[in-house]
Order: structure tokens, then sequence, then C-alpha cells
């Protein structure tokens, strides 16, 4: 690869160089003898006339690259100011002379420091530092064609001096190179940091104010208005550490951080097409296939328990979204595997937030059946196969396995000992309601009531069918 200059704006390479190593290499260029003697000469020749230099070079490196012809982001004032500090450091250092203003390689590293910064791309800094680098060796070679008392036996003096230019040129590309990749590290750690704070902001509730949303969907890269919902999500310690690269392939964009133990996310959905007017599907639709889409993904390729607020519009309504959420999650057996919308289980969530009002409903609907010993364990069952099937005791029997008079006898019982009429819908919301409240009142542990209570947490499939999916 063809060296940089060291005037020019910006340098090539990739390994590290410290001051002492810079002196090393002065030790080595400047040595005694006649190709030292030479590199002087040129170099003290070529400081004389920096400035016009300086202008060759600029006008070279702004007529092959667009990026620095456009003066934006990097003037031609500043090309110029640190294509003329390269230059004096490098034409010193080439002729061993003592440096004027700090390390020799200080303006290399400054550049490259500079132009991430400015976000110049490092190959776009690399080439002009090759295209200065090229100037910088015809200048010399005008001189060394024009100088007087040229000797015979010069020209191997000259392609000695000919290797230490360029050698330097390529060592201060390495500095420039470095420096440029320790900034963009140093910015990117600094980016995410921002934008970390400012995720967080949105769900502590801080984005009712219109600069905090701005600023975190700049940040983000997401407009402040969209479709949005909020994630939060434990995970088997086997599973990924946050499910962003499942949700990218599956073409959702989202952003994750752990929070308290878990992760929490906003997920961007694509725009559906609704009819003029309408906001929102309508009740009772199917889900849309993109929100069907992070449901499946989270739940197959994740390992994810999870819970996923409703959609939200504003990204300034996040805190309330990861409330939802989070309420959500507490409804689901950990480690289950489960993932649940929020409006897919609002008596849950009422019923866990309220466990004393959860205990009274279980104890006013289905006290007498839980006492009942043995028989316990299959009335509720049935009693729950029955309710998530439209009470239909043809249906309820092929899933429990029995005969459709074993399901109505055992309804008949429940009726019997709670007072109530199967045939009442009061009655019948009582009993959906003690079954889904089971969980959180404490009788996980009496004996026969595994399986009630693991029902209300696994038979997601009522709550999936009522969305239609």
């Amino acid at each position: 690869m063809t060296p940089s200059p060291p005037g020019a704006p910006d340098p090539t390479s990739g390994r590290s160089s410290d001051p002492s190593a810079a002196r090393g290499a002065h030790t080595r260029l400047g040595s005694a003898g006649g190709s030292g003697a030479l590199r002087r000469s040129l170099a003290t020749a070529l400081l004389a006339d920096v400035d016009r230099l300086t202008d060759r070079a600029v006008d070279d490196i702004r007529a092959h690259s667009g990026t620095y012809a456009s003066g934006d982001p990097v003037t031609r004032d500043d090309l110029w100011a640190i294509c003329r500090d390269n230059m004096l450091r490098v034409l010193e250092d080439l002729g061993g002379l003592a440096p004027t203003g700090g390390d020799f390689e200080g303006a290399a590293r400054e550049t490259g420091r500079r132009r991430a910064e400015q976000g110049v791309p490092l190959d776009i800094v690399l080439q002009a530092y090759r295209r200065g680098g090229r100037v910088l060796w015809q200048v010399m070679a005008e001189h060394l064609r024009t100088r007087s008392r040229r000797e015979a036996d010069s020209r191997d003096l000259e392609l000695d001096a000919a290797g230490a230019v360029w050698e330097t040129i390529d060592r201060y590309s390495v500095a420039m190179a470095d420096a440029y990749r320790i900034a963009q590290l140093e910015l990117q750690n600094q980016e995410d940091t921002r934008r970390a704070a400012l995720f967080e902001a949105l769900l502590d509730g801080r984005a009712d104010d219109p600069a905090v949303a701005s600023a975190a969907a700049a940040a983000l890269g997401v407009p402040a208005q969209d479709r949005y919902v909020v994630v939060v999500a434990t995970q088997d310690p086997a599973a990924p550490p946050q499910p962003a690269p499942v949700l990218e392939a599956q073409g959702l964009w989202s952003f994750w951080r752990p929070r308290s133990g878990r992760y929490a996310g906003i997920v961007r959905l694509p725009r559906r097409d609704n009819p003029a007017g309408r906001t929102a599907p309508p009740p009772g639709a199917r889900l849309d296939p993109a929100l069907v889409r992070l449901l499946d993904a989270l739940r197959e390729r994740t390992g994810a328990t999870a819970g996923v607020s409703p959609e939200f519009e504003r990204l300034s309504q996040a805190g309330r979204a990861l409330r939802h959420a989070e309420q959500t999650l507490r409804t689901l057996r950990a480690g289950s595997g489960e993932v649940a919308l929020f409006d897919a289980r609002l008596p849950e969530v009422l019923l866990s937030a309220r466990p004393d009002i959860a205990e009274r409903i279980v104890t006013v609907n289905l006290g007498p059946v839980l006492v009942t010993g043995g028989e316990r364990n299959a009335l509720l069952s049935t009693l729950r196969v029955w309710l998530d099937h439209g009470c239909s005791a043809s249906r309820a029997a092929e899933l429990l396995y029995c005969h459709r008079n074993t399901v109505l006898n055992r309804i008949g019982r429940v009726a019997e000992l709670t007072g109530r009429s199967s045939e009442s819908g009061e009655a019948r919301m009582g009993w959906a309601l003690a079954l889904r409240a089971l969980p959180y009142v404490g009788l996980a542990d009496a004996p026969g009531a595994a399986s009630i209570v693991a029902d209300q947490h696994g038979t997601g499939g009522a709550e999936w069918d009522a969305y239609g999916t």
C-alpha cells in the first residue's frame, strides 16, 4: 500500500505507537552519513516553503475526495491547518530536526481524533493521507532533480531518502488510525451510555417532557410516534442475553436493557393498514401479524417468560406500558416460557394485584368445592375445561377423555355444592373468576390443587382463541 503524508489531513494504519517508538525511529532516520545529510537538506528546504506545500496537498486532497471538497464536516481551513501541522512534523522527523510543537506523531493522533469526532469514515481519512504523502514525495523529487552538484552515485542516497519518506508517512498513518479507532470507541461508549440513560427516562415516565421524548427518539433512531409495545422478560440462563437479534431476524426493531434482574425492551411494530379514521383494531379482531410474529419469536426462540404491554403510539407512553408488561409477567409461572399479552390476562392482572379480593372470590364462588377432599381435583379440572370451551359437555368430554354424562354429573355436583345453577351466567362468571384467582390465594400447596393451579398458568389457549390466533 502506498504510504501517506504527514501533513495531509489524515493518516492510515493499524498498530499503536508511543513516544519512545517515535524517538527510536527518529534516531534511525536521522543517523549520520550521506543519506542523513540529504534528508536534512530536503527537510530544511521544504520547511522554508511549508505553506505552499500545504496548499498543494490540500488542493490535491479536495480534488480527489468529495467529502473534503464539500467542506462538510471538514472545512478547507480545518483541512489546511491540520495538513500543515502534519507536514511540519513529518519534515522535522524525516530530517532529524528538533520538534517545534510536541512529539512528532502528535499531529497525526490529533487528526485521527478530530476526524472520528466529525464522523469522517476512516478510509476517507487514510485516502487523504495517501494523497498528501504523494504530494510530499513529488515535491521532494522535484528538489532532488534540480539540486546542484548532483553526483553520479547519488542514486542510492536518493532511493534511501525515498524509503525513509514512505516509512515516516506510513508510521504517521498508523498513529492517526490508532487514535481514530480509540476516539471512535470512546464516542461509541458515550453514545451507548446516553442511549441507555434516555431509554431509562422513557421507562421511568420522564418522557412527558417533549424534549426528553424527542432526544430519546433521536438516540434510539426511531420516530417519537409510531406503533410500539413494551416487553418485560425473564430468561433461562442458557438463553440469549436479550432478544434483540432474534426479533431483528423477524423484521422487528427493538432496544433492550437489563432492569431489576429482568430485561425490559421497547419493540417497534410495522404500521398496519387501517380503515380511514380507525387507529386501533375493533374488539375481537384477530391479532396483527406483526404482533403474532413477536409473540411467537419470544416464545419459541428466546426461552423467555414475558409479559407484553398493549400497543401505544407515543414513546412518552412507555412508562405506563412498562407497568402493564410487568403486571402481565407477574401473572405467569416463573420459568414457564410463557408469553402473554396484557389484554389477554386482565382478570389475572386484577386478581394478582389484590390477593385479599382474590381469596374472597374463591371463597364465595368455590369454597364448598375446595373442601371436598379427593373429589375436588376432578371437579375443578372439569369445571375449568367446561367453562373454557363454551360450557359444552361434549367438547369437555373429548378433552378430558371421559363420557359426556361424567362431565354433566361433575358440573351438577359443583352446582349442588355452591348452591348455584349451571345455567346462570352470573354463576358461570363467578366460577371462572374463582378458578383464575386460585394461584393468588395461597392454595397452591393444598392437597390436590397443584394441577388446578398449573392449569391457571398453562391454559393460554383460551386467551389465544379469544384473539382469533
